[in-house]
């Protein structure tokens, strides 16, 4: 493989970035790729990025893709990554404004407006509120749900010094969410439409500026609970604002939409150094 053929573009949505490569005339194995993911995405010693994105044909829809964690670990379903490749099929001309593309959670339809870029995600299920875990013996009440990928919900008081990090990761490999793992949801209401969540994520190991599925996830969560009402407006530690609105009856969602940016950062070709050690 010569990576110095192969293009990339950077691209950011509400904070989450990715690395994003065309590969629709199959020119690359995403497998054999797939190894140099964690050394592209390092900070400040490579590009960096939170996730790399492989855009393939697709048999029955306007493309698929691979989904890589910057650990090199595979994704079913990314939020903010699903708005940024429905915006960068429609760039690249793979697309038109309304697409439908391939993930392992399913086919995700999207639409890119002006501004932002709304998809419909996969219908959300395995749906848990308030149950107890034990964590270094104190007992804490989480909710969780998939959005797609695993996500578990944790209200707070006081988020802006909470330490995301540490009970993260300490709820992502908990023995109950075992052998996977799950993304953790930290939330707060800021009214009956508002929350302001902060996420650490599984497979970056770290917290986020902005997960899209997470956002979802607290959306839902909060919604059930009655903290607030739709359509939810969720803010980020990225400084962006996602927009969740779904059809709900009887506790089960029937559709559910996220809306937010998309932007594109650069274009470029990868270098050798990239992928140094």
């Amino acid at each position: 493989m010569n990576i110095e053929k192969i293009k990339i573009t950077k691209m950011n949505g509400s904070g989450n970035d990715f690395i994003i490569i065309n590969n629709m005339d199959k020119s690359i194995s995403a497998e054999e790729f797939r190894k140099y993911v964690p050394l592209i995405c390092r900070r400040k010693l490579s590009v960096g990025a939170d996730g790399v994105i492989i855009i393939e044909p697709s048999t029955k829809c306007d493309f698929k893709w691979r989904f890589f964690n910057s650990d090199g670990s595979e994704a079913e379903m990314c939020g903010n990554g699903s708005r940024c490749a429905a915006k960068f099929a429609y760039l690249e001309g793979i697309s038109g404004r309304k697409l439908k593309f391939e993930t392992l959670a399913g086919i995700i339809e999207a639409e890119v407006k002006d501004e932002t870029v709304k998809v419909l995600i996969t219908k959300p299920y395995d749906i848990k509120l308030d149950y107890e875990i034990v964590i270094e013996d104190r007992k804490y009440f989480i909710s969780s749900i998939n959005t797609g990928v695993p996500h578990v919900v944790k209200f707070v008081k006081e988020l802006e010094n909470y330490d995301v990090k540490k009970m993260g990761k300490l709820i992502r490999n908990h023995q109950i969410f075992q052998p996977n793992g799950t993304n953790v949801n930290f939330v707060t209401c800021e009214g009956k439409n508002t929350l302001k969540i902060r996420t650490y994520e599984r497979g970056v190991e770290d917290e986020t500026l902005s997960c899209g599925t997470g956002s979802v996830a607290s959306a839902l969560i909060s919604y059930l609970k009655g903290f607030v009402n739709k359509p939810v407006y969720v803010k980020n530690m990225g400084g962006e604002t996602l927009i969740i609105d779904f059809i709900e009856e009887n506790g089960e969602f029937k559709k559910v939409y996220l809306e937010g940016d998309a932007r594109l950062v650069f274009k470029g070709n990868l270098c050798y150094d990239s992928i140094k050690p």
